[in-house]
């Protein structure tokens, strides 16, 4: 897990000080070490976070003088040690002991296909020393981020959005599409847009090959199809049981793999709760649990203890509350914006930025239950697509937080034209193979929608503390099984039915039958007091009236009724165009 970036000149060389201002710029992923590579018109940077082969051998870029090989990497690579097996028998001889050194002789082995032999979270650079062909690929589901500029004079990416704004020459002004996903898509942004101009991300399971002349291709090397499977139709409910338990076994066990000690992030909710009791079922003793709560709001609760303790107390976990108070949410407010590769509304993320803090105090690594929800059929809205006439038409109803016309009463009119987010859905759901409206909601969610909200801000705000967070329910087999299960196993009782029906073997009932929960930061989902001045500050500076995104008269009633302008999903539509306005000033 570390912070990857490089530049290729298209003529000349590449600037070495800049070079160096992106990989600075991306410390907090890798606080242990820096590395810089320059040779002819190309240039890679790296910062390390240690986790596998501590020792020097493993420093990046690395730099294979026996095959003419170098890469910049970020990630795990979850079966190198068989890989390694693998490729000893044909011969390689290796010089380190981690992950690194074997993605550069899988790809020597296997070419750009070894991608598909990789089981982890991955994002690299490697390049060709004798052709000067350059290879950039990203892992199945993004779970770790590529950023890239592709300018007629260079082509640069980085681990980090704001990293490579850090190097200079830059187009930042805003996408009017990025945007008004941005506003639709709950802060997300698929892929390849962001919401500058100037600025792409790789899209996940993409291989692009940059050329010596210029040239380039990129290829897409995994899909999934969510769908019921004609052969499975004979598979009885516990065979899926028993099916979805295994691939979770597995999933857990593979992200053990470290050379320091690894930790869960218990929120008490059912997806952590499994992963603590699939370790326990593996024999693993003295795991080391972590759950975070902040100050109760009325009715409305700031942490999920009662069930997390339950969890910790039945596995005898090395357990620890981190309480928070409120006012220190706004203090490090402006912490979590910072470490934003990109702006992210969901309230948890300065909980996970102040959980992370904490935890990477008593580990460097933590598996944590993202995706459970998008692959498994979690969330409420998903029955409603059931009867849907129009899958579009209903997924635009339950999902998006402003509606196009909503979207041109905030935004100035140069911003507004056509409504995207609307024709992004319907060409998606043209294009991809499942045929229920439900599960071509559950196909956009896992593709699109899980990357780039509740991945990425797992990723950002850990790596923020040089924290590694490994997310099982994500391992692309587990993903490829999900996407095989009829309907009924995803949405009976009450949604993730399957995994509930495994969790029952495995953990309390109180547990697996509690109301849905979430990651409370109540004090941010229902705005007043300072957090409610902390927004009204950021409309209304010099900075955000000088920048003219919004429309005066629509943040006035917004500011004026903050609780009325909520989304479909509860969201705060204010703090939304606040934390857009908030992270512009911070990263621009």
């Amino acid at each position: 897990m570390c912070g990857i970036c490089g530049e290729i000149r298209m003529r000349g060389e590449p600037s070495i000080s800049s070079s160096k201002a992106v990989t600075r710029a991306m410390h907090r992923r890798g606080p242990d070490a820096e590395g810089l590579f320059a040779q002819g018109s190309m240039a890679f940077g790296h910062r390390r976070l240690s986790i596998l082969d501590l020792a020097a051998a493993s420093q990046q870029p690395m730099i294979d003088s026996e095959l003419g090989l170098g890469i910049v990497f970020n990630g795990c690579i979850y079966n190198f040690r068989e890989l390694r097996e693998q490729l000893s028998q044909r011969g390689y001889r290796f010089f380190s002991q981690g992950d690194t050194e074997v993605i550069l002789k899988s790809y020597h082995a296997w070419g750009a296909d070894c991608v598909t032999k990789f089981k982890g979270m991955f994002a690299f650079a490697l390049w060709e020393r004798d052709s000067g062909r350059v290879v950039l690929a990203r892992d199945r589901l993004g779970i770790k981020p590529l950023y890239y500029i592709d300018h007629p004079d260079y082509f640069r990416f980085a681990s980090d959005l704001p990293a490579l704004l850090a190097g200079g020459d830059v187009d930042t002004s805003l996408d009017p599409v990025g945007l008004h996903h941005f506003f639709s898509f709950h802060a997300a942004v698929p892929p390849p847009r962001t919401i500058l101009r100037g600025v792409r991300k790789l899209e996940p399971a993409t291989i692009l090959t940059l050329e010596p002349d210029g040239s380039r291709t990129t290829r897409r090397y995994w899909s999934f199809a969510v769908g019921a499977r004609r052969d499975d139709r004979a598979m009885t409910e516990q065979e899926w049981t028993d099916a979805v338990t295994e691939a979770m076994l597995n999933a857990v066990d593979r992200r053990r793999v470290a050379d320091v000690p690894v930790g869960v992030l218990l929120s008490g909710g059912l997806d952590s709760s499994l992963i603590v009791a699939l370790l326990a079922r593996l024999g693993h003793a003295d795991v080391k649990t972590f759950a975070i709560g902040f100050d109760s709001i009325g009715e409305h609760r700031g942490d999920e203890f009662y069930y997390s303790d339950l969890v910790a107390k039945h596995f005898a976990t090395a357990h620890e509350q981190i309480r928070i108070d409120g006012r220190e949410a706004l203090q490090h407010l402006p912490d979590a914006i910072q470490a934003m590769s990109e702006p992210m509304v969901s309230h948890d993320a300065v909980a996970f930025y102040l959980l992370s803090r904490e935890v990477a105090k008593r580990v460097t690594v933590v598996q944590s239950g993202q995706g459970a929800d998008e692959v498994f059929g979690g969330y409420s809205w998903y029955p409603s697509l059931l009867t849907a006439n129009n899958a579009s038409d209903q997924y635009r109803e339950v999902y998006f937080d402003w509606k196009h016309s909503d979207i041109a009463k905030l935004l100035t009119p140069d911003l507004v034209a056509d409504d995207y987010s609307s024709e992004f859905v319907e060409n998606f759901f043209d294009r991809t193979s499942a045929s229920s409206p439900v599960d071509k909601a559950l196909q956009i969610d896992a593709e699109i929608m899980m990357v780039d909200d509740p991945v990425k801000r797992v990723d950002n705000m850990t790596m923020a503390h040089g924290l590694e967070a490994r997310v099982p329910f994500l391992d692309h087999e587990v993903v490829e099984l999900a996407a095989r299960l009829p309907t009924s196993l995803k949405l009976g009782d009450g949604g993730k039915y399957i995994l509930k029906k495994a969790a029952r073997a495995l953990l309390p009932a109180e547990v697996i039958d509690r109301p849905k929960g979430y990651f409370p930061v109540p004090a941010l989902r229902h705005l007043q007091g300072e957090f409610l001045d902390y927004v009204r500050d950021t409309l209304s500076s010099s900075a955000a009236r000088s920048r003219g995104l919004y429309r005066p008269e629509f943040i006035n009633h917004m500011l004026d009724h903050p609780e009325a302008e909520m989304s479909p999903k509860g969201h705060s539509r204010l703090w939304q165009a606040a934390l857009l306005e908030a992270w512009l000033q911070t990263h621009v």
